[in-house]
């Protein structure tokens, strides 16, 4: 394929904003052409910047990462068109023969990619292996650690973030066993304290799922997991729907953890008018921006993509720039992908055009414009 231009406009690189064009040759960037800006520039739409990256996703557009094969493609396909250029379809907590069901069907999606679709990274587990006591809105399957079960699915699976309460029977088991086969293992549907959260960092894990939300707190003579990751985390995923966390406490969660990224955390109701939609087997109700259980009150996943959030934090106050790594670099640096999250030569030609208003104008993955 000969280099070509594509994406042109205010450039987002690892060296800071250019004003130029990108060039793509064989779904890779061949180089970034234009003038660099100097710091406080003001920055002329388009924004071409690195495609966002979801570690933490359960659906979109009425499919669900639980439902076999057509769910997942389903949800790929809905966040692609909104800027989601890879991610990691999240299972929930569910009896094992239905987590094993979604996990092959991930894998089976994840080696035969489409066009139009986000790419695979890998599979996220997000229980069993979570404490009963904070389930949120997990369905009421939760297990005790079972490092023998851990170790199948980690031979079988290719999963690449797994959520674990360290502080269940046989949960510090499960992490050591998930973290020797490469995986990313996160605190998270916990009410670990401080002392059990820093052992389980001493056995390899390494980030928190969904900071804040479904874990033991910030009580200044009872800190837990939250507390924990402010005081000493490198690493925590959050959702940035302005539903699950104040703002405030986002913008303190930034300013003390260096590497916080956001997730979706997106339900089938993604995309979709009020209504009912499943979520692992149950039912949940999207309200206008709101996803719950049954009884309103109980939130269950979120209805953002990640270019929600990137506005979302840029109306907080957290610079375009730094909101956009927060969405891609952060995550693709978190699972080791050096050639995602970033415009650069080399790097994959998997980029987001953003219009004056951050919405999404234009995507590409793997150098090809997705519809």
């Amino acid at each position: 394929m000969d280099v070509r231009p594509e994406p042109e406009g205010s450039i987002l690189t690892p060296a800071g904003w250019v004003s130029g064009t990108v060039r793509i040759k064989d779904a890779r960037v061949a180089a970034v052409d234009g003038k660099v800006l100097r710091l406080g520039t003001p920055l002329e739409p388009p924004f071409i910047v690195p495609g966002f990256i979801d570690l933490h996703v359960h659906g979109g557009f009425g499919g669900d990462c639980m439902s076999g094969e057509a769910g997942v493609r389903t949800t790929l396909q809905y966040h692609a068109r909104h800027g989601t250029v890879a991610m990691a379809p999240t299972t929930t907590t569910a009896p094992v023969a239905q987590i094993e069901s979604a996990a092959a069907d991930i894998a089976a999606v994840q080696s035969k990619p489409r066009s139009g679709e986000a790419a695979v990274l890998g599979v996220h587990i997000e229980g069993p292996f979570i404490n009963p006591g904070k389930l949120g809105a997990q369905p009421p399957y939760p297990l005790p650690g079972d490092a023998a079960l851990a170790l199948r699915w980690a031979e079988r699976y290719p999963i690449v973030v797994a959520t674990i309460a360290p502080e269940i029977p046989g949960g510090l088991d499960v992490v050591r066993v998930l973290v020797q086969h490469g995986c990313r293992a996160q605190v998270g549907h916990t009410l670990a304290s401080v002392g059990q959260v820093g052992t389980a960092v001493a056995c390899g894990c390494t980030g928190f799922t969904h900071l804040f939300n479904a874990m033991s707190g910030l009580h200044h003579r009872d800190p837990g997991a939250a507390a924990w990751a402010l005081a000493h985390g490198e690493w925590a995923e959050i959702i940035c729907d302005l539903n699950h966390v104040h703002p405030d406490v986002i913008l303190a969660g930034r300013r003390s953890i260096p590497k916080l990224y956001t997730v979706s955390d997106a339900t089938a109701a993604a995309g979709m008018p009020d209504g009912e939609y499943p979520l692992a087997g149950r039912k949940v109700f999207k309200r206008g921006h709101r996803v719950t259980l049954e009884d309103g009150e109980t939130l269950a996943g979120s209805v953002i993509s990640l270019a929600d959030a990137v506005r979302n934090l840029v109306s907080l106050g957290v610079p375009l720039s730094e909101s956009v790594a927060m969405a891609s670099t952060r995550p693709a640096e978190y699972l080791g992908h050096a050639d995602l999250g970033r415009i650069s030569p080399g790097a994959r030609a998997s980029i987001a055009q953003l219009d004056a208003n951050l919405k999404v104008q234009g995507v590409w993955i793997d150098g090809e414009r997705v519809a």
